[in-house]
Formats: structure tokens, C-alpha cells, sequence
């Protein structure tokens, strides 16, 4: 505990410094995008490592893929981070204000959150991105990532701090918990004296982990059993393109779809389309009886674990049902409140499944894929909240900042 205490006190320090930066904080990210790319082949050597250790782990190809950094992807986080320094600064800004019948000038103005803990695992992306994202917003941040990726992490952290330095501020506002065992994360949890707030970015065992065990306030974000409804009135092809994207384009991510849910009257038309575009990438279909004993051979059963499942795999649940309001009723009862989408020609079909299905994104005719700050015009993300309070969706800047108020007088009592 003394180890994380240290990295709270002096992240608590750095945190007031950073809280009234100005015009410094973008020389800083400036600095560190600069930096990623100059030191791309630091990062990858570093980053060779950790891949290393998990193929002789044993891990799954889709967890090696969160866990790769190379040339693109630093290129991207980079770019990222330009695209935050574009953005107005979320610090400072009058969100409402009025004179009371007192005379009170009364403004709400947007301040930092403070310090920000984040437990996450395999992407050493966020470690940048969720970096990034605090300096922005006038916050320190204390990052723990996983034992997978603690290579990268620490080339990458070092990379950040370096640069945050260089431009006048304080480089304890990035720190990197080294220490990747389970007391860390306990201690992080328990940090209620430093922390004001701890996000868990991960896998459904992280974040409720976190969720049950934290003093420190949590923000839930990344889980995503994700789902997509082919409704009876859907354009097979574009149901079949729509869910070939949201399933294998990048299939370790939390707004990829686990399971779909396909409309009685069309199954037998849609599920064959489905399943040979889905063959592509060798997709396992774990199928309800329905499904099974349309598509016959090549697929699996279904059990009930599969309907709330993570697979973060080439791995999918289809079940066929009988309306629009079972596919509802199915996915309040497993989903995790991320992502869904309705694919239908029928208007009110459409704004039936908006309206009743009550997750963080909801889409008509799109692909879930698109749940991501950086789609949605936000820049670089936390991560994706599914939670009401208190933010929800992708987190960027103005989700990582609080209020006060500020009252202005001319010798008012009461």
C-alpha cells in the first residue's frame, strides 16, 4: 500500500499544478505525440516483448491483437492526440449561470475531475489515450494496466512523462503503477484519500471485480455483450454486411457484437446469407434449436452461457425469435448496456427498438462498430460508459470534468 500511496500523494500534488495549466497542457500532448513517433521503434521492441510472453502463455490471437502495437497504430495514437489538442478546452467554460433576486452573479463552470485511477488490461493504447484524455482535462492520472502488456506500458509511460516535463508541468500527473499483482489494484481501489474517481476498462471479471470492491467512486466502462436485431422487415444483404463488420472487423473489442438475434419470418432466407458471409473469417455460430435447425451443419447449439457471453472471439450466438419484442426482452435480460442495433426497412420498428432498448448506443441500420469517441467526433476515449451516472457512452474530454459553482457579490447577506 505505502508503494500506491506514494503514487497518490504525489499525483494529488501534480493534480493542482495541472488543474489551472492553460495553454501548456497542448505543448505537452504536442510533445508527446512528437515523441511516439520518434520513439516507434523503442515502443515496438518493447512491445515484442510482452507478444512474445503471451504466445508462450498460450494466449488467444484475439487477445494478442489488443495487446500488438506497431507502426499504424502508434501513428494513430498520435493522430489521436493531435486531434484533442484541436479541441477547446473543456476547463473554465460557463456551462449556466444567472443573477438571483439577491443580486448573486451565479455561475456553473466546468473544473478537472482531480485524480483519476484507471485498472485496464491487455491495450497498451489506452495507455496513451486515457493519458491524453486527463492531461486535457486538467487531471493526473495513475495508470495500472495488465501484466500482459507492463513492457509497453512502462516504455510508453516513460515516453509520456518525458515530454509532459519538457513543456513545464509535472510529470507525476502521468503515473504508471509497476506493480501488476492483485494487492495493487486492491490498493488502488482503496486509495479514497487521493483518488476521486477509478474507471476499470476490461473484460466483465474486471470491471465488476472493481465495481464490488472499490471505496473509490467507479465509472463502468468496456464491457460489451453487444447485439444485433434482424428484424422482419431488414434487407438480408445489408444485415449481412452489417454484421460481418460488427463481428469480425475487430472482434476483441467492446463494441463488437456477441450475439444476433434474427426475426422468424426471414430466418430462413437471412441466417444462410449471414452464415456464408461470416464463414469468411471462419466464424463459430453457437446456435438456439431454431437456428440450428436451419443452418444444420457446421454450427454448434447454443447453452445459456453463450446468451451472456463477452466472446471478444470469431465466436457467435444466434437465436431466432418470434418478434421485435422478444428480441427486446432478450436483450434487457443479457445485455450489458453497451451497444445494439435494429436492422429494418419498417419505421416504426425502428423507433420501436430505439425507444424501448435502454443502452448507452442504439442503432438503425448501422453497424455497432461505430460505438468510439473518436467516430462519434469526441476524439481519443476513456472508454465507453455503461452506466447513467456519471457520464454515459464514450467518455472524452467534457465527461472527464466536474462543476463548481462561482458567486459573485457586492456585499450580499442573507
Amino acid at each position: 500500500m505505502n508503494m500506491i500511496s506514494d503514487l497518490g500523494k504525489k499525483a494529488k500534488k501534480a493534480s493542482k499544478e495541472i488543474a489551472v495549466a492553460g495553454e501548456e497542457k497542448n505543448k505537452a500532448l504536442k510533445a508527446i505525440a512528437e515523441e511516439l513517433i520518434k520513439k516507434t521503434n523503442d515502443i515496438i521492441s518493447a512491445n515484442n516483448i510482452d507478444i512474445k510472453n503471451a504466445k508462450n502463455s498460450g494466449l488467444t490471437d484475439a487477445f494478442i491483437d489488443r495487446l500488438t502495437l506497431n507502426k499504424d497504430r502508434i501513428k494513430m495514437m498520435a493522430e489521436g492526440i493531435f486531434k484533442i489538442i484541436s479541441f477547446e478546452d473543456p476547463i473554465g467554460r460557463v456551462l449556466e449561470g444567472h443573477v438571483s433576486k439577491d443580486g448573486l452573479h451565479i455561475n456553473k463552470v466546468s473544473v478537472p475531475l482531480g485524480v483519476i485511477g484507471i485498472i485496464y488490461e491487455s491495450r497498451p493504447n489506452v495507455t496513451v489515450d486515457a493519458a491524453a484524455l486527463c492531461l486535457k482535462a486538467g487531471n493526473a492520472v495513475i495508470l495500472r494496466g495488465g501484466k500482459e502488456a507492463i513492457n509497453s506500458n512502462l516504455c510508453l509511460c516513460s515516453i509520456m512523462r518525458a515530454a509532459v516535463k519538457s513543456a513545464g508541468l509535472p510529470e507525476d500527473c502521468i503515473q504508471l503503477v509497476e506493480d501488476t499483482s492483485r494487492q495493487s489494484a486492491n490498493d488502488l481501489m482503496c486509495l479514497t484519500d487521493y483518488l476521486d474517481v477509478l474507471i476499470p476498462r476490461g473484460g466483465a471479471g474486471l470491471i465488476r471485480s472493481v465495481t464490488n470492491n472499490s471505496r473509490v467512486p467507479v465509472i463502468k466502462t468496456g464491457e460489451g455483450n453487444c447485439h444485433v436485431y434482424v428484424d422482419e422487415f431488414a434487407d438480408i444483404n445489408m444485415a449481412a454486411d452489417i454484421i460481418y463488420n460488427a463481428k469480425t472487423s475487430r472482434p476483441s473489442v467492446c463494441n463488437a457484437i456477441e450475439t444476433i438475434l434474427v426475426h422468424e419470418n426471414i430466418a430462413k432466407k437471412a441466417l444462410p446469407a449471414i452464415r456464408k458471409r461470416l464463414s469468411e473469417k471462419n466464424v463459430e455460430l453457437r446456435c438456439c434449436e431454431k437456428a440450428f435447425n436451419i443452418l444444420g451443419e457446421d454450427v454448434l447449439k447454443a447453452n445459456e452461457e453463450d446468451w451472456s457471453t463477452e466472446f471478444l472471439d470469431y465466436i457467435l450466438a444466434v437465436k431466432v425469435v418470434g418478434s421485435i419484442d422478444e428480441a427486446i426482452l432478450h436483450i434487457e435480460k443479457y445485455s450489458t448496456g453497451h451497444s445494439e442495433a435494429i436492422i429494418t426497412n419498417d419505421y416504426l420498428n425502428a423507433r420501436k427498438f430505439v425507444s424501448k432498448v435502454d443502452s448507452a448506443a442504439v442503432y438503425v441500420n448501422a453497424s455497432t462498430r461505430f460505438t468510439d469517441g473518436g467516430e462519434f467526433g469526441m476524439g481519443a476515449e476513456i472508454g465507453i460508459s455503461t452506466q447513467k451516472l456519471h457520464a454515459r457512452g464514450p467518455m472524452g474530454l467534457n465527461q472527464l470534468t466536474s462543476n463548481k459553482f462561482i458567486i459573485t457579490g457586492d456585499g450580499q447577506i442573507r
